[in-house]
């Protein structure tokens, strides 16, 4: 017999009552109710066996897909099961074509219609998981927030970020319970946040609102060279833009790179596209503390950081949709090495500030094509009661994109 469709519905804090017939008449006609524990509880006994998600969750998904096959199998999950829900699990695992949903309002939803937040406006995250960090990209002035929690300690975590950023002032509501009976709002602001006893499952809303000394920092890329720790070793703010162009970060892709120094450029990337991923591979070991460092205060803690050399150590990464060559450039087996890793469309770029590096560049070129660029800045320094221009070293930049098919 083949496999049924799994049926997924979304149960809200006001459980039962709260479901449309038809949603009440597919969980009714289930053989295997599956859920968390705390959604199982919120319907009646209907005759079906009832699984409760073991841990991790995938465990179960053999016996869902056995299962399906003798009879119809439900799955009860909160609010819309595919806002980080595991609606978007069981569709990796078994494919759109046998995952149905019948979603409910989200907690997403039921904030924004509580704050009067238009939704489009709203950057959602859930934190869930994942370090408070996640939001340092979307810190910005006015910007409006919906956070997904942890548990309790998460919106006092997130009010410290906030106010380590110069954002103190920012407004924080944290709602629970939402669309139950025991539905709670607490307000207040980051600096002075003291919201009491909260529950657990809650949701944190944020609208960002600076004060005096506030760090701002755009997702545009360019940004300050003193928002890294660095020993030197750091693409500079103006080189970092246009290098950054020329890579085009987009969602979900992943960047290379590769003599990553304070982890600029691949900290960047990931700030400049939602879901975008990165692989910084450095050698030395005072700069992969560096960039861990960075990452994490520039909001990007998912950068993975490899310890090694180009080309050996790149083998068995993730292929990438993009690299970035910064140091090394001049060894005569990085750039190929590069290349031939670069996934169809894919982008290599590649700086080189000295002759040797320039030379390799130039070598690249003639064979393989693309385009070579010389940036060359000049920032304004003292000099004595005046000012004039000091140059910085310039930079040969060389681009190419690898053909499609």
């Amino acid at each position: 017999m083949s496999a049924r469709v799994i049926e997924v519905v979304g149960i809200g804090e006001d459980g039962w009552d709260g479901l449309a017939p038809a949603a009440r008449r597919i969980v009714e006609a289930a053989d295997l109710l599956v859920g968390g524990d705390r959604h199982l509880a919120l319907v009646p006994d209907t005759g079906a066996q009832r699984l409760a998600w073991p841990k991790p969750l995938t465990d179960a998904f053999d016996t869902l897909d056995r299962r399906s096959a003798a009879g119809p199998v439900v799955v009860l999950a909160t609010g819309n099961p595919l806002w980080y829900g595991v609606a978007n699990l069981l569709v990796r695992r078994f494919g759109a074509e046998r995952v149905r949903v019948r979603p409910q309002s989200s907690a997403f939803d039921l904030a924004c219609a509580r704050l009067g937040w238009a939704q489009a406006d709203v950057d959602t995250l859930t934190l869930h998981g994942r370090p408070p960090a996640l939001i340092q990209p979307f810190v910005q002035p006015g910007a409006r927030l919906l956070l997904l929690s942890e548990g309790r300690e998460t919106p006092g975590q997130v009010a410290e970020v906030l106010t380590r950023r110069g954002f103190g002032p920012s407004k924080l509501a944290v709602l629970a319970h939402l669309g139950g009976a025991e539905e709670r709002i607490v307000a207040g602001t980051a600096e002075n946040w003291d919201p009491g006893e909260i529950a657990d499952l809650n949701v944190v809303a944020v609208h960002c609102r600076p004060g005096a000394g506030a760090q701002v920092l755009s997702t545009a890329p360019g940004l300050p060279d003193d928002a890294f720790q660095h020993d030197g070793q750091l693409t500079k703010r103006e080189v970092r833009a246009a290098t950054l162009a020329a890579l085009r970060p987009g969602p979900e892709q992943h960047l290379w790179d590769v003599g990553a120094g304070c982890g600029s450029v691949g900290i960047e990337w990931m700030r400049a596209a939602r879901g975008a991923t990165a692989t910084a591979v450095e050698p030395r070991q005072k700069r992969l503390a560096m960039i861990a460092d960075n990452a994490l205060a520039l909001g990007t803690p998912g950068l993975e950081i490899v310890a090694g050399r180009a080309p050996d150590d790149l083998a068995g990464l993730d292929a990438p949709d993009a690299v970035f060559v910064g140091g090394g450039v001049h060894a005569g087996d990085i750039l190929p090495a590069c290349w031939q890793a670069l996934k169809p469309g894919g982008r290599l770029v590649a700086n080189a500030v000295t002759l040797e590096g320039e030379a390799a560049l130039l070598a690249w070129h003639a064979e393989h094509g693309g385009e070579l660029t010389r940036l060359q800045v000049s920032r304004a320094d003292p000099i004595g009661p005046y000012h004039g221009w000091r140059p910085l070293m310039a930079v040969t930049q060389l681009t190419a994109a690898k053909p499609w098919g």
